[in-house]
């Protein structure tokens, strides 16, 4: 997929993208400071921050962070919702070319993000901002297709509308990690995760994801009156959980 096309396709998304997304486990955080000496010394290139979910847990713990977003819409939602810390930097860049100076980071963290990247640019980028026996941790939150009713016909529904949902599903995951850290060691994290909705926040859900067709599109409506008839089907008390597993990899690079 073109960068220009992985760039933009969020930016009629990020009201929704704010409003909807979930938030990552704070079991992330703490396996970082575990299992990589993480302190809040360290300072940290976001890449690809987005609206700034990930990063905000980052800026908790007290870290300094440049956050590296390349789309002019996604940049200025996650500065607004981070503007109360001194200790972030918004930075109009990309994962290939940061602006960052030579080895000037601990960590490089990329959430939710990191299959959209130019491989091989970025990974000689990662290389040249990080400080030796510095750490990249990618993650993703994986949303379970088939552990409910609800969630099987979610995909369907997904599957049947979603513009190029095939394409960009993430069991491109597997090979993007590999190629990120090849030949260095890595380790793989995974943690439970929920988020419950009405059927407003459903809706919401649905168009947070470049994937679906919008208000513009000739399918959009007939999308969401299967959306209105798999949530009624499904709802408990106006309610449905989506599930996820959120996937974290952390290692150092190798040249």
């Amino acid at each position: 997929m073109p960068a220009s096309n992985a760039t933009s396709r969020f930016s009629n998304r990020v009201e929704n993208y704010v409003l909807y997304r979930p938030t990552y486990p704070p079991e992330a955080l703490q396996t970082l400071k575990t299992e990589c000496g993480l302190s809040r010394e360290h300072v940290i290139a976001d890449i690809a921050s987005g609206t700034g979910i990930w990063t905000r847990h980052l800026l908790e713990n007290g870290n300094r962070v440049f956050g590296i977003e390349p789309n002019a819409e996604m940049r200025a939602a996650g500065e607004k919702l981070l503007a109360d810390f001194s200790n972030f930097t918004s930075v109009s860049g990309t994962a290939e070319a940061t602006t960052l100076p030579d080895q000037s980071v601990n960590f490089i963290t990329a959430a939710q993000a990191a299959h959209w990247f130019d491989r091989s640019g970025s990974r000689s980028e990662f290389v040249r901002i990080l400080k030796p026996q510095g750490w990249l941790v990618l993650l993703w939150n994986e949303r379970l297709t088939d552990s409910t009713r609800f969630l099987c016909d979610y995909e369907q529904l997904l599957k049947h509308y979603g513009t190029d949902y095939e394409e960009i599903r993430h069991e491109r995951t597997t090979a993007a990690v590999n190629e990120f850290f090849d030949p260095a060691p890595f380790e793989e994290r995974d943690f439970p995760l929920r988020q419950e909705f009405g059927y407003a926040g459903v809706e919401g859900r649905l168009l947070s994801s470049s994937y679906a067709p919008g208000p513009e599109h000739p399918r959009h409506a007939a999308m969401l009156r299967d959306l209105q008839r798999i949530f009624e089907t499904n709802e408990a008390g106006g309610r449905v959980t989506f599930e996820y597993k959120t996937q974290m990899f952390f290692g150092r690079l190798q040249i």
